[in-house]
């Protein structure tokens, strides 16, 4: 009777292990352009995603020469931790994922067993995209991209066309409309992230974007969150069809869809609902 009891308290201890592992995951929140980590913790996404069980975990930062700067959080022993990560947001899209690639290296090494969601806001969803696309071992299960251009936004060469000094591009209130648009004034923020806004542009035979959607996406759970306004095709920067993972070929209805009524940016409806993607309640 004691010899069963024992085995069954045995077996009792290594199902509760499991089923403890099983749950344990990590989210990753990548940054867009003309933003950086705190973005997240701004707009109210990280407050909210606490609140719905999924712990700030700290926030890791790649240097330029590659060394990680961690700062832990208070989440970092939590079951669902939420890390930010901090890129360099004015750096073309394939330097964004060297970055973004050491730092889910480093959370992985972190928690070696524990598989890993990552969502993208605007340009960081086609970062993290060109970071799943690489050959490695990482436990990514899902993608989630929030008004990512994924097939480009002509938003991209209307400020090209403005640090080209080629105002005509823009009708209506034309030059300082789209100044206010794109950098808040700071039009040498334009010019200093050109490179970025050369991989934002609409895909093509000959760019970035055009190579990133003919090529073959892994097998993991992949959602769209986009956004729609009133009188837009989608918002004041990316067209709702371009927020649209399904229209990538090989993503083609494999790929869940969540219109949000909000503009571009993130705001702290967007951390309910990440929250609930991933706790499968939508």
């Amino acid at each position: 009777m004691i010899k069963n009891k024992f085995k069954n308290l045995i077996f009792i201890l290594i199902l509760l292990n499991s089923v403890n592992t099983a749950r344990s995951e990590i989210l990753i929140l990548v940054h867009g352009w003309s933003a950086n980590a705190n973005t997240w913790i701004q707009s109210g996404v990280v407050a909210n995603l606490a609140a719905n069980g999924w712990e700030n975990a700290g926030l890791v930062k790649s240097l330029p020469n590659y060394h990680i700067n961690y700062i832990p959080a208070y989440g970092k022993n939590a079951r669902k931790k939420v890390y930010r990560v901090d890129l360099p947001a004015e750096a073309p899209i394939a330097i964004q994922a060297s970055h973004l690639m050491a730092e889910i290296n480093f959370i992985h090494m972190l928690y070696p067993t524990e598989s890993i969601n990552i969502a993208g806001h605007s340009a960081g969803g086609i970062v993290a995209r060109l970071v799943i696309l690489q050959k490695n071992e990482l436990p990514i299960t899902s993608l989630i991209t929030i008004a990512s251009p994924n097939l480009g936004t002509h938003r991209a060469v209307d400020a090209l066309n403005l640090i080209h000094e080629k105002p005509l591009f823009c009708p209506g209130p034309g030059l300082e409309f789209a100044k206010t648009m794109f950098a808040g004034n700071n039009y040498n923020y334009l010019k200093y992230s050109q490179n970025v806004l050369i991989d934002l542009q609409p895909e093509n035979f000959n760019n970035l974007l055009g190579w990133l959607n003919k090529q073959n996406h892994p097998n993991i759970k992949y959602h769209s969150v986009i956004r729609v306004n009133p009188g837009l095709s989608g918002d004041e920067l990316v067209p709702a069809f371009s927020q649209d993972l399904n229209q990538i070929r090989s993503l083609r209805g494999k790929a869940n869809s969540y219109f949000t009524q909000t503009g571009h940016s993130l705001n702290a409806a967007d951390g309910i609902l990440l929250a609930n993607i991933l706790n499968h309640k939508t």
